[in-house]
């Protein structure tokens, strides 16, 4: 296993993608810290990864608080003595637009995307650097953070900061063998069955054309390949970025779009 021996803590550890990620963490060996402000939540994700066979603790908390997040990261070395891996997926959706979302909503949401992203970079960076072992950092962007969505200002903007996030975080820790990248997911299938039928569902029913700013439409109509990934399908791409396969990638991004940013705009592939 590619990351036996490793250490890793995911915040925003939803059983979507968060959770996907922190239990493919574990299939390759690591011992996996999940976040969620949720305590529940957090422990579905580590209930599973225990399930299969991994090992996994829970610590559940507020990404913007800072005595928090300290703490969690010392809880981590405490039970397995180092740091290694971090994943920054917390994310809160307020799906608004400029003219209806409160600034104290976009304030939230930009907390949670980039302050919280600032917190566990510090305090496992702290550690990694205490360690004298370097480590891995990723940070899960969005298609959102490349391109102009209506109606969700707050998440796209955070998302967008994330990508110079990136790339100045790993120039910063480079001394350090701290290697920083992200991952730019796309609309993205629910990893849950009962989830998925619900989504085809309400995409079958048309209601969604009566939104103003659909954030659930028929996508694989829309996507190059005919279809969107599944949260599984990003796992791989996280695997080689923090593991020894990926040594000498820092400061980029790999896109698992389906080829979704690559599309020129009034292409409709679902025309012959």
């Amino acid at each position: 296993m590619k990351l036996a021996g490793k250490v890793a803590i995911v915040t925003g550890a939803s059983p979507n993608i968060g959770g996907t990620l922190a239990r493919g963490l574990a299939k390759e060996g690591a011992r996996v810290a999940c976040n969620d402000i949720n305590p529940e939540t957090a422990q579905e994700v580590v209930d599973k990864i225990i399930e299969e066979g991994g090992e996994a603790m829970a610590i559940p908390g507020n990404v913007t608080d800072e005595t928090y997040v300290r703490s969690a990261v010392d809880q981590v070395v405490e039970k397995w003595g180092q740091v290694d891996i971090l994943v920054n997926n917390a994310v809160k959706f307020i799906t608004k637009g400029i003219i209806d979302m409160s600034v104290e909503e976009f304030n939230e949401q930009m907390q949670i995307i980039t302050t919280g992203a600032f917190l566990f970079s510090k305090y496992a960076a702290k550690a990694m650097i205490s360690a004298g072992n370097g480590g891995a950092m990723v940070n899960i962007l969005s298609t959102a953070a490349w391109q102009g969505q209506p109606g969700n200002i707050g998440y796209c903007t955070g998302k967008s900061g994330m990508i110079n996030f990136t790339r100045s975080a790993a120039m910063e820790f480079a001394e350090h063998n701290i290697r920083v990248n992200a991952i730019t997911p796309t609309a993205t299938m629910p990893a849950d069955p009962e989830r998925r039928a619900m989504m085809d569902k309400y995409v079958a029913s048309g209601k969604w054309k009566d939104q103003k700013f659909p954030l659930v439409m028929p996508f694989t109509d829309l996507a190059p390949m005919k279809e969107v990934p599944t949260p599984d399908d990003y796992v791989p791409t996280l695997i080689l970025l923090v593991s020894e396969d990926g040594r000498m990638i820092n400061g980029t991004n790999i896109s698992v779009d389906a080829g979704a940013l690559s599309k020129y705009w009034l292409w409709n592939p679902k025309q012959p």
